[in-house]
């Protein structure tokens, strides 16, 4: 057991549970139901019987019942809270991810579970919404990239039946935009024409704002609204100020992560595994102002209210009956 993991909330459950209660709930807890806020209208059910759940509470507002992960990612979870702590750490604490293979490993449960657990943990990270770049006033990188299995690494049926052409085609495209010194913005875009990326630059950019991108023609313009300058990397990669080697970076670790740790990602799974690389990467922290892993695993805490996924969502089968 590391240091790290010698904390009680990574071993005790009513530690864990506490834990929770205490960033979800700094002022007492709040009834998901109905929303009430009264603490003499809400009462802990204690007692010597062991019949109901630790941590269970009464709404006298609305009669119902709920624990602090009622509404959150871990809602109807079998897994102890002291299994899901160690997971977020485990997640947040390298560059380059950790795989659902030693996950599973290191805190005891199936690789299914593990699998799952990530995801869901992942929709925890997730941005539920963005300010547009740049915050500081700083330059703003934007490129795009290509995500997808190399051929030479297939097997031949495979690369028969996934490759179909050469570049780029068959592959995942993804834009990013980065503020130099701050957060990058990722989503998958399914084209690198002009219309689509522009829209995407439009999307994520303050008008007005100091824009660096490559030679891709699909930029051109972008002139009008911001003070755009290009860098040619068939002639040089840095002229000045003039790169995108921030972004350049960001894509590396990305590709480290999903190539390296990973293996093998599929396209409809994509967007949340740079949903985890942008949170890594967002608040990696810096000289100015540091980021301990543990000042990270508090904001994946912080963030798990009021979002759910099931496992029908994250395996495509939303609407099919279970038999």
């Amino acid at each position: 057991m590391t240091a790290v993991f010698q904390d009680p909330m990574f071993y005790d459950e009513d530690k864990a549970r506490e834990a929770l209660e205490a960033v979800r709930w700094p002022d007492g807890p709040i009834c998901p139901h109905c929303g009430n806020s009264d603490q003499e209208k809400l009462a802990k059910i204690e007692g010597q019987k062991q019949s109901h759940r630790p941590g269970l509470y009464y709404c006298n507002e609305c009669k119902g019942q709920f624990t602090v992960t009622v509404g959150t990612v871990f809602e109807r979870s079998k897994v102890p809270l002291t299994k899901w702590w160690m997971a977020a750490h485990l997640m947040n604490s390298g560059k380059n991810g950790v795989s659902a293979h030693e996950i599973h490993r290191s805190i005891g449960v199936t690789y299914k579970t593990a699998w799952f657990m990530m995801h869901r943990i992942r929709t925890a990270v997730q941005e539920s919404s963005f300010v547009k770049l740049p915050n500081s006033g700083a330059p703003v990188e934007v490129d795009e990239t290509f995500i997808g299995g190399k051929a030479r690494n297939m097997h031949l049926d495979k690369r028969e039946r996934r490759i179909t052409g050469t570049g780029g085609k068959d592959k995942t495209i993804v834009f990013g935009a980065l503020e130099r010194g701050g957060k990058v913005h990722t989503i998958i875009v399914k084209d690198r024409k002009k219309a689509g990326l522009q829209a995407c630059v439009k999307e994520h950019v303050k008008a007005g704002a100091v824009l660096y991108s490559d030679a891709l023609a699909s930029y051109d313009g972008l002139a009008q609204e911001y003070a755009h300058k290009v860098i040619d990397h068939a002639e040089k990669y840095v002229d000045g100020q003039i790169h995108t080697q921030g972004l350049d970076n960001f894509w590396s670790l990305l590709k480290r992560g999903l190539n390296g740790t990973y293996v093998s990602v599929e396209p409809f799974h994509l967007f949340r595994y740079l949903d985890e690389q942008m949170f890594r990467y967002n608040y990696r922290g810096n000289r100015e102002h540091k980021i301990s892993d543990a000042d990270r695993f508090n904001m994946v805490l912080s963030q798990v209210a009021g979002k759910r996924l099931t496992y029908q969502q994250v395996t495509g089968k939303v609407g099919e009956t279970s038999f």
